[in-house]
């Protein structure tokens, strides 16, 4: 019995020490983040969010759910395989601590910009992500994002290839059409 325990407590703890199932330390995985994500987390590709400034819970969530398949995306997948839950939170720290995005420096038309607020209020975006639209907790930052991510996000929430931990932004985006999104993108990218 002492023998059985011993075993499975040293399996426990090999299983907490030994690297990532892909064979790759997390610090070594930092760069290849930064590659996509952008140098100072300001994403230069297309589609692919900028990542500073974003709340470390909601990081930390994203994560988990890239790591365990509830949100299906590679190479998002890969790089989170083998990773743990503590790997996960440290990953989401050093996101949290990059620089914001900064936004668009453009001015949108009033008219435009108006229907965008009017959407945030009628929606209440400005609760959930703040009305400076920095996120909080489980709310990513929406503000200087990439406008081209941001359409991507709210069209896959609206048909439903883009999960959320819970159904609220799939609900929150069914009576909006593409023309809503855009206008929403549009003023998002530009909010400060």
């Amino acid at each position: 019995m002492k023998c059985a325990r011993a075993l499975t407590v040293g399996a426990i703890l090999v299983a907490w020490t030994a690297p990532p199932a892909t064979g790759q330390p997390l610090q070594e995985r930092w760069p290849a983040c930064l590659a996509c994500h952008g140098e100072n987390g300001q994403s230069q590709n297309p589609e692919v969010p900028s990542l500073g400034g974003q709340p470390a819970f909601y990081v930390t969530v994203q994560l988990l759910m890239f790591r365990d398949r509830m949100r299906v995306s590679e190479p998002m997948n890969s790089m989170t395989q083998g990773l743990s839950d503590d790997d996960l939170r440290k990953l989401a720290d050093l996101v949290s601590k990059l620089p914001a995005p900064q936004p668009i420096a453009d001015a949108l038309d009033p008219a435009r910009a108006e229907r965008a607020r009017v959407l945030i209020q009628r929606n209440r975006c400005n609760i959930c992500h703040r009305p400076n639209f920095s996120g909080e907790e489980n709310a990513p930052r929406l503000a200087g994002q990439r406008e081209d991510y941001l359409l991507k996000s709210l069209r896959g929430y609206k048909d439903n290839t883009r999960r959320g931990y819970d159904t609220q932004m799939a609900d929150v985006v069914e009576p909006l059409g593409d023309a809503d999104f855009t206008e929403l993108a549009a003023f998002l990218t530009r909010a400060r």
